[in-house]
């Protein structure tokens, strides 16, 4: 697992587009790398709109948004389509760029246990390196926090 400071781990997946997005092709660019564990969910859905919402905003500040869950591409792209989504989904479906940023976790939900993704999001410098992380995401105000973040540190 990767810290603040440290290159970010580079993958390839493939995206809502049909194509395979690769993380070192934004190089130059900001990005804003966040894992969420499902489409169409109550918590993935505001969180995504909330991004879609500030989309402008980042986008002024050279940075790219770029979402990533185990969900397949088919399914990325209803997500896209019913919430008129910005910025690119991929389909980590493997889950190894999941474990690669360690959010691959043991999950509790209704006492039952299974491995998913920690809500977490990652941003990205023009070089490469990760400046800064968020693990076990609370949706509220953390697109703002994000946002913020890019205005005030990266430049």
């Amino acid at each position: 697992m990767r810290k603040e400071g440290q290159e970010a781990p580079i993958f390839t997946l493939p995206a809502n587009d049909g194509e395979n997005v690769s993380l070192e092709s934004f190089r130059g660019k900001n990005v804003v790398l966040y894992f969420y564990p499902k489409d169409m969910t109550p918590g993935c859905t505001t969180q995504a709109c909330d991004f879609r919402d500030k989309i402008e905003d980042f986008t002024a500040l050279n940075t790219v948004i770029i979402g990533v869950s185990p969900d397949p591409v088919a399914r990325h792209e209803k997500f896209i389509e019913k919430y008129q989504l910005p910025f690119l989904l991929l389909a980590d479906e493997d889950h190894q760029v999941a474990e690669a940023y360690g959010v691959w976790k043991l999950k509790k939900n209704f006492g039952k246990e299974y491995m998913g993704i920690e809500r977490s999001t990652f941003i990205i410098d023009k070089e490469g390196k990760i400046a800064k992380e968020w693990r076990k995401v609370k949706v509220k105000d953390h697109v703002e926090q994000a946002l913020q973040f890019v205005k005030d540190e990266l430049e």
